[in-house]
């Protein structure tokens, strides 16, 4: 260690809170950390937190102490007690660190702390008055400390809007490299890049098309729709939505990808297979409906026939995740096979019903609606609809509520 940083106390604030220069002085103040009571630890952190200025006893009471505390001056002057020497065990050598002014707490002047926090701050700062390799570099570093939300272990109420500032400055900085990784086909840095953004923000799209196409880049196109197919599910069972029109590019790639590896007896089963099943329509995302729809327009161009489409929406009534459920399951086995659905959001389907006239599809859907309520007689969702109908791509539009 250089003599400059011998009086300098370390402490990790991203992700598990530790403190120590060497892994040996964390290791060993880790069992000491574990061993400390929540409110005492927490304490320890606000200090460390606000180690630049002065902090007022009645701002620490207002904080750890309730108004109905008996005595929170003498609780103040314990828990003083206890993190001094606690301090003296995770800093050993270090003297008076904590120094009592007029009235408030203070760090010794002659102990510089060094959080991880403010470097990572320093350097997304410094990255945006540089460019080239000195940018990308400059963010990197930053992203080797971020190894978690901040205090992850704390849930104090005063932890909440600094780990959610550090998230959005994280979350902005891997933003800000993944173009600059892509561009130099750093693939496995992007990967996991995307990877630990995601642990922080698993709703951010970009994150996944950029994941996905790293692992497309380095021909694993197979992962990636494994990647996608987890993406999904944790979106709609989290969200009720469904990717969004990048994501399903970059899943349509990858599956292209995959069926080119793939035999010509492989391709034609592919393609082939589920076909036969009855009674059940067609469930599929709002990209390949809406691929479907335009194929639909131009075979009802040469063939003079119409269909419709059919937005269904339940009411405020419902509730979201079961009755959702539910509908679904109506559609898929009462509608027929040639029939696409898709979800538009966390209440709401497309249909897309083949051959059907609009008063064909009033019918159908009404029927689709008794089945509801006769099937999930304890629901208090209500029903509407809106039909179009859909003729050729140069066809007029008209449409019928309900």
């Amino acid at each position: 260690m250089d003599k400059e940083d011998e009086h300098v106390i370390k402490f990790e604030l991203l992700g598990t809170f530790s403190c120590g220069s060497t892994e040996e002085a964390r290791a060993k103040n880790s069992a000491l950390i574990g061993r400390t009571g929540r409110k005492v630890l927490s304490f320890l952190q606000y200090l460390i937190v606000n180690h630049t200025r002065h902090i007022s006893s009645d701002e620490l009471i207002r904080q750890f102490w309730t108004e109905n505390s008996s005595n929170p001056a003498n609780s103040l002057k314990n828990m003083i007690f206890k993190i001094r020497s606690l301090l003296k065990e995770i800093c050993p050598g270090q003297e008076n660190l904590l120094v009592t002014r007029q009235g408030c707490y203070t760090w010794n002047s002659a102990a510089g702390l060094r959080l991880d926090v403010e470097e990572f701050s320093q350097l997304c700062q410094k990255a945006r008055g540089l460019s080239g390799e000195e940018y990308m570099e400059t963010l990197l570093k930053a992203m080797s400390l971020y190894r978690g939300g901040f205090l992850s272990g704390n849930d104090d109420d005063w932890t909440v809007p600094l780990r959610r500032y550090y998230q959005i400055l994280y979350l902005d900085a891997c933003k800000l490299l993944l173009p600059l990784l892509q561009k130099k086909q750093r693939w496995t840095e992007m990967i996991g890049i995307c990877e630990q953004a995601a642990e922080e923000d698993f709703s951010e799209d970009i994150f996944m098309v950029c994941q996905m196409q790293a692992l497309i880049s380095m021909g694993h196109p197979e992962r990636a729709l494994e990647v996608y197919e987890d993406f999904r599910k944790t979106l709609w069972e989290e969200l009720g939505v469904e990717p969004a029109e990048q994501v399903e590019q970059a899943y349509l790639l990858a599956k292209g990808m995959c069926q080119n590896r793939m035999h010509d007896r492989d391709i034609l089963a592919l393609v082939t297979e589920g076909g036969e099943e009855e009674g059940s329509a067609f469930l599929c995302t709002f990209s390949v409906f809406r691929s479907i729809v335009a194929l639909e327009r131009r075979h009802l161009a040469r063939s003079g026939s119409e269909s419709s489409i059919v937005i269904v929406r339940l009411d405020s009534g419902a509730v979201p995740a079961t009755d959702a459920r539910r509908l679904e399951r109506v559609f898929l086995e009462g509608l027929r096979t040639a029939d696409p659905v898709a979800r538009l959001d966390a209440a709401s389907y497309i249909l897309l019903l083949t051959g059907a006239s609009v008063e064909n599809a009033q019918a159908a859907v009404s029927r689709m609606d008794r089945m509801f309520h006769k099937t999930y007689t304890h629901s208090r969702a209500n029903i509407s609809y809106k039909i179009f109908a859909l003729r050729s791509v140069s066809a007029k539009w008209r449409s019928k509520k309900q």
